[in-house]
């Protein structure tokens, strides 16, 4: 009689505490402590919180650096019959970190995916925002390239609906600053900081108020920047396109790109040739000398 081939385990995707160790769900507590393995971020940081719950389950590390190799391991153990738990070091795993990798690899092998749902940064910070919570975009960290930053940017001016991003204390007067010349330095914005912790703090304006504030007072802790879509006719009218495509090109231009590079980038953020990249340049610079006259 053959032996009956054991029956995958179940991976859960945990949230962890963004900031307040409150965050933590009872049932979280529960599966991490029932589970025979957690995949962490970050084994010492993780630790900690365990230690906090009186959770003594054994932590192996699941990060972005070692992904490639770490995660087939993981399906396998996975595929032997074991359940495995995954965690960021905070919020919900799969957003912004290499939890999407693994729960992608665990489907593709026919392994159940489940949530155990909690806090999340982005979420918290767009409902305290008073900005619309209808319709929104997750964008998380802009590319350190100046290349893909300034394509990310460039797809960003253009969408209608909130757009929700994340940035590290030392990067953000940089970004506030992209931001505002890129998108308008009129759009409303928030800067949250220091989600659920003691020093949780929400700084309401637009885009070159919250510039010009941090420009002047250091940036400390991390942070969730909410910002207003675009007018609906930006987006599908004509009119507003040149106004667009030359803050586009001058903030490429800011970034250090060269002219050509500026608008090359420029045109495939916007889906158009180069050919008509240049041409609306020029006739920009016409009408402005035009204005001078």
């Amino acid at each position: 009689m053959e032996e009956q081939a054991k029956q995958p385990g179940t991976l859960y995707l945990c949230a962890t505490p963004i900031g307040n160790l409150e965050d933590m769900t009872y049932r979280a507590v529960r599966i991490l402590g029932a589970v025979p393995l957690i995949a962490a971020e970050d084994t010492r940081h993780t630790r900690q919180l365990l230690t906090h719950f009186d959770i003594h389950t054994k932590l192996t590390s699941y990060h972005e650096h070692n992904k490639a190799s770490k995660g087939p391991e993981l399906v396998d153990w996975l595929l032997a019959g074991n359940d495995l738990a995954c965690v960021s070091d905070a919020g919900l795993p799969g957003i912004s970190d290499p939890g999407t990798h693994l729960a992608q690899l665990a489907i593709e092998a026919g392994i159940r995916v489940t949530p155990l749902p909690g806090a999340n940064a982005a979420l918290s910070a767009l409902i305290c925002s008073g900005l619309d919570t209808r319709y929104f975009t997750f964008i998380g960290f802009l590319s350190r390239q100046k290349k893909e930053r300034a394509e990310q940017i460039g797809r960003a001016q253009r969408h209608t609906e909130t757009l929700i991003f994340y940035e590290a204390p030392h990067h953000l007067k940089a970004t506030l600053q992209d931001l505002a010349e890129a998108l308008g330095g009129s759009r409303h914005a928030s800067a949250c900081r220091e989600l659920t912790k003691r020093f949780e703090e929400f700084r309401r304006g637009t885009l070159q108020e919250l510039a010009d504030y941090y420009a002047e007072n250091e940036p400390r802790g991390e942070f969730v920047l909410i910002v207003e879509g675009a007018a609906a006719e930006a987006e599908s009218g004509t009119e507003e396109q040149p106004k667009d495509l030359a803050s586009l090109y001058a903030s490429c231009l800011a970034q250090g790109l060269p002219k050509k590079e500026a608008m090359r980038e420029t045109a495939k953020a916007l889906g158009l040739s180069r050919r008509d990249v240049y041409q609306a340049l020029l006739s920009i610079e016409g009408e402005q000398e035009a204005q001078e006259e």
